[in-house]
């Protein structure tokens, strides 16, 4: 299974989408590495406590137009590491639904366009190519 979140987006609503995203976890380093800000995310957005994350790659997004760059880890779980229920940080406004799902389910939500966020699309196909779920 894999751990999403599904979340309002005003740039995807702007756009014609209904605004709800299903992501992966993500969030901006604030002055932190990248590692130490994923396990920070996921505990805060799913309520999972990972130790053991492994970046697998970086990519610029849009690099015609934006500066990000994201780096993409994965990381196991088990319901040990449940520590909380997620759903953001309420005083940064994020209010989150958090999804799990068996990966073969996933992957139809992406071929149907229920998954339309990219770096969602990418550790998910990665995740199937690298057998990592199965």
């Amino acid at each position: 299974t894999v751990i999403l979140t599904r979340q309002f987006r005003f740039p995807a609503f702007v756009n014609g989408h209904d605004g709800m995203l299903i992501e992966t976890c993500a969030g901006l380093l604030d002055q932190d590495d990248a590692e130490t800000c994923i396990r920070r995310e996921t505990e805060e957005e799913t309520g999972y406590r990972i130790d053991n994350v492994r970046k697998v790659f970086e990519a610029f997004m849009s690099p015609g137009s934006v500066t990000e760059k994201l780096f993409f880890f994965v990381g196991e779980y088990y319901p040990r590491d449940k520590v909380g229920d997620g759903g953001g940080v309420e005083a940064d406004g994020e209010e989150l639904e958090v999804l799990e799902l068996p990966l073969q389910q996933a992957l139809a939500m992406v071929d149907c366009g229920d998954i339309a966020d990219g770096k969602t699309i990418m550790l998910l196909q990665y995740a199937q190519l690298h057998r990592l779920l199965d």
